[in-house]
């Protein structure tokens, strides 16, 4: 999941998912140890072997959080083999349409799981989000184009927008749902995505209960996430979380 400007990347765009809320914290840690250092970026004592240490062990991070990734796909492969069938449904709708009837949504499997009320975000999420034109701004795929998996699950409690909130309401956990939020209940004017604001925005969701092995799977994953983004910016996670 590539992390980039606000702008330029639809999924810090849409969700205020784990990952962003997580990195915005390795940015903000890192201002702080720039701060503590009177404005220095780096030192001036460094060495080129201490450059080397640092690489091996982002290479070192790199391999775990690869690993974490490949098992959460490997653990996940049958909602994965149920989900991908309705990738079908991405399509093409008409904005105007879609802008003024409303929250829409329907039930394309009923699930067995508890039912998800008003104020209930605590559970995970499958997703596939798209635009008018039928362009996928975000999924829980490994890769939106040609998927194989899953990469990771959505964590509802850390915050949705609007029309996701409303449209889960009713959901059986299991279930699968098509929702089709207007652009007042998605990002109105403060937001541009899917090429501009007040754009409407379709979701196919599968809902999950937020308990292991799955719940063990994301935690652990995104652990070694963090490890390695924070690795990136010279910092130690485990150090940091302890303090």
């Amino acid at each position: 999941m590539d992390e980039k400007d606000l702008k330029t990347s639809p999924k810090q765009r849409f969700f205020i998912i784990l990952i962003a809320v997580l990195m915005l914290g390795s940015i903000v840690a890192s201002y702080a140890l720039i701060i503590a250092n009177g404005g220095k970026t780096g030192s001036s004592t460094s060495t080129s072997e201490e450059s080397a240490v640092d690489e091996e062990k982002i290479a070192e991070l790199e391999a775990a959080y690869n690993k974490k990734e490949e098992e959460f796909t490997k653990a996940t492969k049958d909602d994965y083999n149920e989900f991908v069938e309705y990738r079908s449904r991405v399509k093409a709708y008409n904005e105007t349409t879609a802008n003024t009837s409303g929250l829409q949504t329907e039930d394309i499997k009923k699930g067995s799981g508890d039912k998800l009320g008003e104020g209930d975000y605590d559970y995970f999420a499958y997703y596939i989000g798209w635009c008018a034109d039928g362009s996928v701004f975000d999924s829980s795929f490994d890769n939106s184009e040609n998927p194989t998996g899953f990469s990771r699950a959505l964590d509802a409690s850390l915050g949705m927008i609007e029309g996701w909130n409303a449209g889960v309401v009713g959901m059986r956990i299991g279930g699968i749902r098509e929702i089709t939020i207007p652009g007042e209940l998605a990002y109105g004017d403060s937001t541009e995505i899917c090429g501009g604001h007040d754009k409407p925005l379709k979701f196919l969701v599968m809902t999950k209960a937020k308990e292991d092995p799955l719940l063990s799977l994301s935690s652990e994953l995104d652990t070694a996430y963090m490890r390695l983004q924070y690795a990136y910016y010279g910092l130690d996670y485990d150090s940091i979380e302890e303090e």
